[in-house]
């Protein structure tokens, strides 16, 4: 099992597979349309892949707030690797990166992360515009 940076062209097809296995949860980014957006997302940002082999098995994307802090925004390890500490493992990738820097997490699994020893640290609200 290693962990490595994204590279498109050895990654994406994988992963967006991955993200499709998920159902609806991630149909938002794996849908066509979403990952026409979210593929090049995965490029800008800071993101790892997990591979055992040939297989890509997970992945975490994040983003650097120009030095200020560091935001997970995905986390995705599939089913059959889950439980073998391969989340932590491409979430200690930031801290080895980018030493002394803070890292947040967008989450919707807010007990995985307080399984890993992690503490809440405020809340994420959705801004709805009211323009037409």
């Amino acid at each position: 099992m290693e962990i490595l940076p994204y590279q498109p062209v050895r990654d994406q097809k994988q992963l967006h597979q991955i993200m499709l296995l998920e159902g609806d949860e991630w149909s938002d980014y794996s849908s066509d349309a979403g990952f026409a957006l979210y593929g090049p997302a995965l490029k800008a940002s800071i993101t790892y892949v997990a591979r055992d082999g040939g297989k890509l098995c997970g992945f975490s994307r994040s983003i650097n707030d120009n030095g200020l802090s560091l935001y997970v925004l995905d986390l995705l390890v599939t089913p059959v690797y889950r439980g073998q500490g391969l989340g932590r493992q491409l979430m200690e990738c930031l801290f080895d990166d980018y030493p002394g820097m803070t890292v947040y997490v967008t989450s919707d699994v807010d007990s995985y992360y307080s399984k890993l020893g992690y503490r809440r640290e405020g809340t994420v609200f959705q801004v709805i515009s009211k323009r037409p």
